[in-house]
């Protein structure tokens, strides 16, 4: 059985132009053209964009999954792989959003009643679900800022690479908190905490405003970047977003 790219479109939930575009760049070729010009599509190539898509939300760009697509021998094999990775991708996020989640849950108990916080005594706990591997497989839409936090890691002792770490979670629950306690992106304390987060970025790389704008709109629009936000507060990667679009505006021109 064939369908043709409009129904392949509606099933899955790409445009006819993504398709005819991963036609072009020979990453989804159809089964064939009819007469009328129309590209059609049967079981091995559905089988095939299932698994683009599957890599596109592990976070590949398409040059990497046409590498990856062109080594596979097997398809149930490598389905068999994508589903061990998805499902540790799932696990991954589990443990971010645990983490973060009991984070803000001992911020509110010290600050209520003064006891210290358990993540705080053991810091490791801070840090679950948060690690270097993932979040430079984040930045894959943004390949020079990529490699010079990977050469600024590189060059840092494991107690830096911690610290960092810890500030990474701390400015989670810090914007979590903001968002849930009604603050506007545009805020003074939300606006500052934006900044802590632009300086810390120039420290390694200059990062000009458009580029800066760019890594806010990827927190909406980068699968895996939007996941990790949601999972530890609804709407907190638009409001991220927001917030530097704001601070770009007012503070970078």
């Amino acid at each position: 059985m064939a369908w043709p790219i409009a129904e392949v479109a509606r099933m899955s939930g790409v445009t006819a132009r993504t398709l005819r575009h991963y036609d072009h760049t020979g990453l989804l070729p159809p089964a064939g053209t009819g007469a009328n010009g129309h590209r059609y599509y049967e079981e091995r190539q559905l089988l095939r964009l299932q698994q683009i898509l599957v890599l596109r939300e592990l976070g590949l760009g398409l040059a990497e999954i046409g590498r990856v697509l062109a080594a596979q021998v097997d398809e149930l094999e490598a389905l068999r792989g994508h589903h061990r990775r998805l499902l540790a991708e799932r696990d991954r996020l589990d443990a971010l959003a645990a983490t973060v989640s009991r984070t803000i849950g001992e911020l509110e108990r010290s600050r209520k009643d003064g006891t210290a916080m358990v993540s705080i005594n053991r810091p490791e706990n801070l840090f679950e679900g948060i690690r270097p591997p993932q979040y430079l497989k984040s930045l894959r839409g943004f390949p020079e800022l990529a490699a010079a936090i990977e050469r600024h890691n590189a060059g840092l002792g494991e107690a830096e690479i911690e610290a960092d770490q810890r500030e990474r979670t701390a400015q989670m629950v810090r914007l979590a908190e903001l968002l849930a306690a009604g603050e506007p992106a545009g805020a003074d304390p939300v606006q500052a905490e934006i900044g802590r987060q632009h300086r810390a970025l120039t420290r390694i790389r200059k990062v000009s405003a458009e580029e800066y704008r760019a890594i806010g709109r990827a927190c909406v629009e980068n699968e895996h970047w939007r996941a990790a936000y949601e999972s530890i507060a609804p709407g907190l990667a638009a409001y991220q977003r927001d917030a530097i679009e704001a601070y770009a505006e007012a503070r970078l021109g």
